[in-house]
């Protein structure tokens, strides 16, 4: 900062020491243009008024002004005149010159001196912010700027940073709880294959324990899998699409739900599918698993007897259900890693808590959004809007 103060110190008092000259210039020119003819006005009147041998040439008439009149003088007072006033003029100015030189240089250390310190002032917050940003590590990411300054550049710069590290952290809680999560969810299945091998081996078992073992830890393995697929899912799709094409997303959820009807009558789930054409410029794989997702979910987390009901339109996709009422304070937290509305029982057919992460990541990649809102008598009601190839305004909650 220190070379930026020095450069800025530079230019300000370059700046004001120029001023100074071409002050000064433009006094020393005015001074000089009427010192001589104001000398000879005042002193007319005591030249004395002998006759010098000058022969008999008419003095020329000297200038008027307010406070003298015109004076005729003889060829001999004129020049008696013309000299007094020269060697008056020359030592004025002598004299300007010297006043003006001493002047400057004081000026110019005042300036060069002033410029320092408001290179100074003006560069103090930028220090601050400076001196703040080394101290953030992993550990302090909580703390801000907060600059103490009246609105302007600076000012707007260190809000910026502070909201640049407001983003920061919850990026890296989030990443931290999911790194936690992950460690978990990956340790109970491994912990379920080992009590199993270490009870199936313990002993001679008969058949029927040993057939328990072998389906435990099919399902162990079938759940570290589903859950292995997941995470990497969610990674592909934080990471951007990488290709491109037009998907019929009205298509892809009329396969999807035919894929999970056998599910919804196992679950006595009515699905009602409303669906309009229309196409996003995306990835069909990660579309599929979003509707997927959604349409599983809704599934999943409702009630014998409930419905689904999925739309489709230009506003994007929309999957309501029935089912347990949920907090509304918790519905902004069912899209991060591993957060679930109840907590996880272990139960047969749970998922892991990946499916509304997966969906936002995705939402993301292809430039849409996702929301959700709790339904009054229970169950959720989760909308994607994506950008589509038919121009819509987005359709507001009813």
């Amino acid at each position: 900062m220190n070379s930026e103060r020095t450069r800025l110190a530079a230019l300000y008092g370059g700046l004001l020491v120029m001023a100074g000259v071409l002050l000064l210039a433009i006094v020393y020119l005015l001074v000089s243009e009427g010192v001589y003819a104001g000398i000879v006005t005042a002193v007319a009147p005591a030249v004395p008024t002998a006759r010098m041998d000058v022969g008999s040439v008419p003095a020329p008439a000297l200038p008027t002004s307010d406070w003298a009149q015109t004076a005729v003088m003889e060829p001999g007072q004129y020049a008696v005149a013309q000299k007094v006033s020269t060697a008056a003029g020359d030592a004025a100015l002598s004299q300007l010159l010297t006043v003006s030189g001493v002047s400057l240089a004081v000026y110019s250390a005042l300036s060069v001196a002033l410029a320092w310190w408001m290179a100074g002032r003006v560069l103090r917050p930028v220090g601050v912010i400076t001196a703040r940003a080394r101290r953030l590590s992993g550990s302090n990411l909580h703390e801000r700027l907060a600059l103490k300054a009246p609105p302007g550049e600076l000012k707007e710069l260190a809000d910026t940073f502070d909201g640049m590290l407001d983003r920061i952290e919850q990026l890296v809680a989030a990443r931290q709880r999911f790194a936690a999560n992950a460690a978990h969810e990956l340790r109970t299945p491994l912990a379920v294959q080992r009590a199993a091998a270490e009870i199936g081996l313990a002993d001679d078992p008969p058949p029927e324990k040993v057939a328990w073992i072998r389906d435990k830890l099919i399902d162990t393995a079938a759940d570290s899998e589903r859950l292995i697929e997941g995470l990497l899912l969610l990674a592909v799709s934080d990471e951007g699409l990488r290709r491109r094409e037009r998907v019929a997303l009205d298509e892809t959820t009329a396969t999807v739900t035919e894929a999970l009807a056998a599910e919804a009558e196992e679950r006595d789930i009515t699905v009602e599918v409303t669906a309009r054409p229309v196409t996003v410029e995306g990835d069909a794989v990660l579309l599929d698993h979003l509707v997927h997702n959604l349409v599983a979910n809704a599934l999943r987390h409702n009630h014998p007897g409930g419905t689904v009901r999925v739309r489709v339109g230009p506003e994007g996709l929309e999957v309501a259900n029935t089912g347990p009422e949920v907090a509304p304070a918790t519905v902004p937290l069912l899209f991060e890693p591993f957060r679930r509305a109840r907590a996880r029982r272990h139960a047969p057919g749970e998922g892991a808590g990946l499916g509304l992460s997966i969906v936002a990541s995705v939402a993301r990649a292809h430039g849409g959004d996702v929301a959700a809102r709790a339904n009054p008598g229970g169950g959720l009601t989760a909308r994607v809007t994506l950008p589509t190839r038919l121009p819509a305004p987005r359709a507001e909650w009813r």
